[in-house]
């Protein structure tokens, strides 16, 4: 998993509420249990009409938002099902923090297990950040984990509550598997001696 300790990108304005974990990959996309490839896939129902072809108006179809790196969102973001693909799509975009008034549960779990920070802020300051955007296509967002801060485009910087041991992980790419291998000095030395008390084992 890769570090996130400072993000300063481009962020893209969802003004929608309730973006269920549906909408942000369709199940018709959950046959692969491969994390890449499914960024063309996300929010897919919204960016292309029945031919394929992308409908203009949708936010990430537009030059600026193309190369998001943040996404602001309405309040429950991530609702629904509880499908581990949604931030895989959301990562392979190329989204690596999602802004929002609030998460669905399960959802908030999976973004921080797969690199991507989830940020809660007020409703009020989610709603300007959300007006900025839609008036300054291309306007960038500074996230800076350690710190805990994020600075608008308006230039006001707010702070954001996180868990200290998500925060750790984060900032040290530390996924589940990599926190397995953070103590495979002790799991090894467990297996000799487990072979040496229990050889018929």
């Amino acid at each position: 998993m890769d570090k996130f300790t400072t993000l300063t990108g481009v962020a893209a304005p969802l003004n929608m509420i309730n973006v269920d974990t549906d909408k942000i990959i369709p199940k018709n996309y959950l046959k692969t249990i491969k994390r890449t490839g499914l960024g063309k896939f996300a929010f897919a129902e919204m960016r292309y009409d029945e031919s394929g072809r992308e409908k203009p108006d949708f936010v990430l179809n537009q030059g600026p938002f193309r190369k998001a790196s943040i996404l602001v969102a309405g309040t429950n973001f991530g609702c629904g099902s509880s499908r581990e693909h949604a931030p895989w799509a959301l990562l392979d975009f190329g989204i690596r923090c999602v802004i929002a008034p609030s998460f669905a549960d399960i959802f908030h779990n999976n973004t921080f297990k797969n690199g991507i920070l989830p940020i809660v802020l007020a409703e009020a300051r989610v709603n300007q950040l959300l007006r900025f955007l839609l008036e300054l296509p291309g306007a960038e967002i500074t996230i800076d984990l350690p710190a805990q801060t994020v600075k608008g485009p308006d230039g006001q910087t707010d702070t954001f509550e996180i868990d200290a041991f998500r925060k750790h992980c984060l900032i040290n790419g530390l996924d589940d598997i990599g926190l397995t291998l953070e103590k495979a000095a002790a799991i090894k030395a467990f297996e000799i001696r487990s072979a040496s008390e229990r050889p018929w084992a």
